[in-house]
């Protein structure tokens, strides 16, 4: 299958979640190896005032965070215990530590909704911490594609700035 095997989550009530959690992971890890391409190869960011922009380190800092903080907003509006995820690396050893936190995002999002029953996932929306209402449904989409969209982002830039 992949790095990140589907039958290393525990059977879950819902398996459309089963499989988004398997597959946020999958792509978190390919985000971080285009992200290491582009570190590699030096690419520069286009100019912005979103300081999620502006520099690598805060690219993947901003991945990370992100995904942290949509189980962390799961499991508030579901009100499961809270999946003790620690925060992102510092950026000065984001580069360092990407690889071991990406790992620890895996293993906390394993359990926590493996037992929450189908109809929880989209009966009910809530506020995200960016206004905009979702259902559970809705937000694991979301986490599946934050990472690729970064993913594509980097891939283009490293296709635009690689020497023909």
């Amino acid at each position: 299958m992949t790095p990140i095997q589907a039958n290393t989550l525990p059977e879950y009530r819902y398996g459309a979640a089963r499989t988004m959690v398997h597959l946020r992971g999958l792509y978190l890890r390919e985000c971080l190896e285009a992200w290491k391409q582009a570190k590699e190869a030096g690419i520069a960011l286009p100019e912005t005032d979103d300081p999620s922009y502006i520099s690598l380190e805060t690219v993947l800092a901003h991945v990370l965070k992100a995904d942290r903080g949509y189980l962390i907003w799961i499991c508030r509006m579901l009100e499961l215990p809270d999946p003790q995820i620690e925060p992102p690396p510092p950026l000065d050893v984001i580069a360092a530590q990407a690889d071991g936190y990406i790992t620890h995002l895996i293993e906390r999002w394993r359990k926590p909704l493996a037992n929450v029953e189908e109809e929880r996932f989209h009966k009910q929306e809530y506020e995200s911490n960016w206004g905009v209402r979702y259902c559970i449904d809705a937000m694991l989409e979301h986490a599946v594609m934050h990472p690729i969209l970064h993913r594509v982002q980097l891939q283009e830039l490293l296709q635009e700035q690689s020497p023909s």
